[in-house]
């Protein structure tokens, strides 16, 4: 049922919506990559303070973090990297909510497979189309104008609620880690990834690694004098395709039992080579693989350890140089959703109010931030979000009706969660 402050809330939603995607627009056309991010920053920061939403940047500082168990290993600073933190009423009587959502994106070249450049947003068909439409800069533009619809309805929120904008969702999560070491958490946290709306009730583990090999360079008037690397280097690719194999054959617990393959390798980069005519002096891949909740990141090191130290042993092309194993980014543990907590209950009351259906569950083979504020004080949370297609691809896209949808369950979410007065 939906009460009269409520309806005029959902009204608000439909006023500001235009505005939602113009903001997501916005953001689309900084096109976030990893270490390009401070376009898209500056965009959301000025939106927030257009909104009199108070804005804080927090860093991303690796003397306070670089010791965490949750803190993911890179090669590149953070001298200039923060995040975005909007906190409302904080210290007041209430229960707390954070909504996070992430503003990087990841690389959508070449340009020209995209049906027009990805930084140039455009909509066809009910559909808005641009990298990071989808995921997830939608999402954030619905959560923030969630918490404004309340206020341009002629209300105020007088619980503690926190906005959270932030960066490397897409290769480490240290961007939410820095929000939650400084205290930035709540009793539930809501993210609106672009799985469409439904409850989010689990995710796999993720880690990164990268693994290098020298060979011997020479002129290839005689190749059979070097060892190219590059070939070498693949010869590693089905040892790793064996354990992705085993992973899924003695791994899947419930309810990852249900899906056929849920824990995905991906050779995502390969490098090597400086000149057409000589043999490869060096080569280097990075790769992703995916685990079962339950299973610890250490553990799923060794065996990616073992995995390339027993094909090293096995094969004579590596008898003299050994291939490098290096662990960066994500080394992220899988974790499921507790479902009978309050906060999943009253978002599925919100759903079931304007669809008048119960939401699905939707259990994910990829990861989200949502593990940051399991893992680091158990924050119960969930993801809900805009229903997008081919992200992390050619011509991603988001269906501009979902994020209306977003946008009023978060507002109806947080009008129900928070305590709300007339202003």
């Amino acid at each position: 049922m939906i009460t009269a402050t409520e309806q005029k809330i959902l009204e608000s939603c439909d006023t500001i919506f235009p505005r939602v995607i113009d903001f997501t627009k916005d953001m689309v056309k900084q096109y976030g990559v990893l270490n390009q991010e401070e376009g898209v920053l500056d965009v959301v920061e000025r939106q927030m303070k257009d909104l009199n939403l108070p804005v804080q940047r927090v860093p991303i500082d690796v003397k306070r973090l670089g010791k965490h168990p949750l803190f993911a290993p890179v090669e590149w600073g953070y001298d200039k990297k923060y995040n975005l933190v909007s906190p409302l009423n904080p210290g007041a009587d209430g229960k707390t909510l954070v909504l996070n959502g992430h503003l990087d994106v990841v690389d959508a070249t070449p340009f020209s497979m995209w049906s027009r450049p990805p930084n140039e947003p455009w909509e066809k068909d009910g559909w808005l189309y641009g990298r990071g439409s989808g995921d997830m800069q939608s999402g954030v533009a619905a959560m923030i104008y969630a918490v404004h619809a309340i206020s341009h309805a002629g209300f105020d929120i007088q619980s503690p609620l926190t906005i959270q904008a932030v960066v490397e969702e897409e290769c480490t999560g240290n961007g939410a880690l820095a929000c939650l070491e400084r205290g930035y958490d709540g009793d539930f946290v809501l993210i609106p990834e672009p799985f469409g709306p439904q409850i989010f009730a689990g995710q796999v583990g993720v880690l990164w690694f990268k693994v290098g090999i020298e060979g011997t360079p020479v002129h290839v008037l005689d190749t059979s004098a070097g060892e190219n690397a590059i070939q070498k280097l693949q010869l590693l690719i089905p040892f790793l395709q064996y354990l992705e194999a085993e992973l899924n054959e003695k791994y899947r617990t419930p309810p990852y039992d249900e899906f056929d393959h849920p824990f995905n390798l991906n050779i995502g980069k390969f490098n090597g080579g400086n000149w057409a005519s000589s043999v490869p002096s060096y080569a280097e891949m990075e790769a992703r693989i995916g685990f079962p909740p339950g299973m610890a990141a250490s553990e799923i090191m060794q065996m990616v350890n073992d995995c390339i130290e027993g094909a090293t042993n096995k094969l004579a092309a590596f008898a003299g140089k050994k291939p490098k194993l290096r662990f960066h980014g994500f080394r992220s543990e899988g974790h499921l959703v507790d479902l009978k907590d309050p906060g999943i209950k009253l978002l599925s009351s919100c759903h079931h109010a304007l669809t008048n259906a119960e939401p699905e569950r939707f259990y994910a083979t990829c990861t989200t931030d949502l593990r940051a504020f399991h893992f680091y004080n158990k924050t119960a949370g969930t993801c809900y979000g805009p229903v997008a297609q081919r992200i992390h691809g050619v011509d991603e896209c988001v269906d501009i009706e979902s994020i209306r949808q977003t946008l009023k369950t978060y507002a109806l979410f947080i009008s129900r969660w928070c305590e709300i007065g007339k202003s």
